[in-house]
């Protein structure tokens, strides 16, 4: 159980669910270990936080475990958009913990969002990856072309293929740079997504690899910590649903502990939001 998640499901108004799918990576594999570690690294957090002077078992959330994953990724990808969509028709926002990004496929399709919001180190625009659309390099491409999204936003984005670039120029795609992070966070504007829904993906590699080295897909040059935290922050007021993913278990625990706080930092900001 995530800790602090000591809600029963039935009353819960966020509800996490672990998708531990490891079967597109393309480097280093484990992320079939990233909702168990992200559980676990989140122990030590504390229940009551001074910003939002907000007790975190107090907000109603619930741990509904793991959704495991089978050989049949489409297929596996359409149970868990089922069981996320459950939350969704409940009431309540869906707290993904990957898993490969793929599993984001799952998140925008129960959630049917306008727009994507995105941390991530690579653009993940391409139309197939060795052969495969279902690719976690290919996640924010069926998210715009298959699954109804209107726009994405791409937070720390640094590397992506020439194809990717090019599709990252379209009108429906906005690339944030690491080093136009903190400016793009200064002026956002939560009443530009006044009248849309939203979907807030962090990919742990969209950070630095010095900060969070337990990723397969490692990209140096990317956001700082307190840059993420702030992002979730900012996006949170207005998001419906949320994943932290690529999470693995190839180092002490740093990638899993920014996880955890991460959908912490996500709980607090949109329960606290202005009504």
């Amino acid at each position: 159980m995530f800790p602090g998640a000591t809600t029963d499901r039935d009353a819960a108004s966020y509800v996490v669910v672990g998708a531990p799918l490891d079967a597109t990576t393309t480097f280093q594999p484990g992320t079939r270990f990233g909702p168990d570690r992200v559980r676990r690294f989140a122990e030590s957090y504390d229940d009551y936080d001074r910003r939002t002077e907000s007790r975190f078992s107090a907000l109603g959330v619930a741990d509904a475990g793991d959704v495991r994953p089978w050989d049949d990724v489409r297929e596996y990808l359409d149970h868990l958009a089922a069981e996320l969509r459950s939350v969704v028709y409940d009431g309540a926002v869906p707290l993904l913990l990957g898993g490969e990004h793929t599993v984001t496929h799952a998140g925008v399709d129960a959630v049917d969002p306008d727009v994507l919001v995105v941390c991530d180190a690579h653009l993940d625009l391409r139309d197939a990856y060795d052969g495969n659309p279902l690719s976690h390099a290919c996640v924010t491409r069926r998210a715009l072309d298959d699954l109804g999204v209107d726009r994405a936003v791409i937070v720390g984005a640094r590397t992506g293929s020439e194809a990717e670039w090019n599709r990252a120029a379209a009108a429906d795609v906005t690339v944030v740079p690491p080093e136009e992070t903190r400016g793009w966070l200064d002026d956002f504007d939560p009443d530009a997504f006044a009248d849309a829904s939203v979907y807030c993906s962090v990919d742990i590699d969209g950070l630095d690899p010095g900060f969070a080295p337990g990723t397969g897909t490692k990209e140096p040059f990317g956001l700082t910590p307190r840059e993420a935290r702030d992002l979730v922050r900012a996006v949170a007021p207005v998001a419906d649903g949320f994943d932290v993913v690529e999470v693995n278990d190839r180092d002490d625990g740093q990638a899993a502990a920014l996880a955890g706080k991460l959908l912490r930092e996500f709980v607090r900001s949109h329960a606290t939001r202005p009504e």
